[in-house]
């Protein structure tokens, strides 16, 4: 079977969380022979999906029942409380659990996690998924940042210094539909140091999760370019997720980049978390994205295994769905290179450290 061009390198996805509440590596053959989930080699292999960021995040004991959340975020609107954050060894407690899974399916030749550009592009020449280990929310990161060179050391580059909760560093937005992104205070100090800390060590800052005022802080901050791995337009569907045209100017300005988000509360404009939603919708969102940010500066952040995504890309085996409605849509195959993987990889020069 001939593997789909252009190869999609995507921004975010959640399937080391999935793999660990499966039961760790008693799961790993499932990524072999087929899991339940979005992401394994055959779907890979058939959708030519060849890897992307990888993240590490800690789910919230606390959560409500899926389908309580589910039944939530099909209302007109909703604005769901912040979950209470998460304990340092807790968070480390986690993090070593799903850092570990991804460093077996290294060891497995399952993947390979990649720690510059270069060694992307040789895993996705071979035929091998390319992984960047990402941490979303800091929970498992002190105040010292001795955690984060740590990390670092094992291949840690890129991070999100939240997910839609609290930590030492900053705040995030909760799931709320309508509702703007600025919705609470900026980073703390220990924040304003990280940022210092990971441009210093070439970690790429993920911006996704975080408030308006967080972002705004970075922005002022930083010298490497803003990122924001999967998220969408706040024009055409008002969510607290989603990021507004001053903050796309921004992150133009800093060529910079955002990854286009496949959950569906994100895509439409009723904000409902409904699967049966239109392909149409995550065009909207490209349109809108490259109108503001420019053709080298989009690209894809799935959020599989992590999200409700539309039924017609339900799993990376479907990517094909999405590559043919681009061109469809009239994007030529240059710049359908460039969202599939291009961008990702362009950004990154700009980004890490040699």
């Amino acid at each position: 079977m001939s593997v789909p061009a252009p190869i999609v390198f995507d921004g975010h996805n959640d399937l080391l969380t999935r793999l660990w509440q499966a039961g760790g590596t008693t799961a790993l053959d499932q990524m072999v022979i087929g899991r339940a989930g979005a992401i394994d080699l055959p779907r890979a292999k058939t959708g030519g999906f060849g890897g992307g960021f990888f993240a590490c995040w800690v789910p919230s004991p606390e959560d409500q029942p899926l389908e309580e959340l589910h039944a939530l975020m099909c209302q007109p609107s909703y604005d769901i409380p912040l979950p209470v954050p998460i304990a340092w060894d807790e968070g480390m407690r986690v993090l070593i659990g799903q850092a570990a899974l991804l460093l077996e399916m290294d060891r497995r030749g399952l993947l390979r996690v990649c720690r510059s550009t270069a060694e992307i592009r040789a895993a996705m020449e071979a035929g091998v998924m390319a992984a960047i280990f990402h941490v979303e929310g800091a929970e498992a990161i002190d105040t010292d940042l001795d955690a984060l060179d740590l990390l670092y050391a094992a291949g840690l580059r890129s991070i999100g210094p939240v997910w839609s909760r609290s930590t030492p560093f900053g705040h995030g937005v909760p799931f709320a539909f309508p509702s703007s992104p600025d919705r609470g205070p900026g980073l703390t100090e220990a924040g304003k140091r990280l940022v210092t800390r990971c441009n210093e060590l070439g970690i790429m800052l993920d911006l996704s999760h975080l408030n308006e005022a967080g972002f705004w802080d970075v922005a002022k901050l930083s010298t490497k370019p803003l990122v924001a791995t999967h998220s969408n337009a706040h024009a055409l569907c008002p969510h607290s997720r989603n990021l507004t045209d001053a903050q796309l100017d921004a992150i133009a300005e800093s060529d910079g980049m955002v990854g286009l988000n496949f959950a569906v509360s994100f895509l439409r404009e009723d904000g409902r978390k409904i699967a049966d939603t239109p392909i149409e919708d995550m065009l909207r969102h490209l349109d809108h994205l490259i109108g503001r940010l420019g053709e080298d500066r989009v690209g894809l952040g799935s959020d599989y295994d992590g999200a409700v995504v539309p039924e017609a890309v339900s799993d990376v085996s479907k990517l094909g769905v999405l590559r043919t409605a681009m061109a469809e849509h009239g994007y030529g195959e240059a710049l359908i290179a460039k969202i599939c993987h291009g961008n990702w990889l362009a950004l990154l020069d700009r980004t890490w450290s040699d």
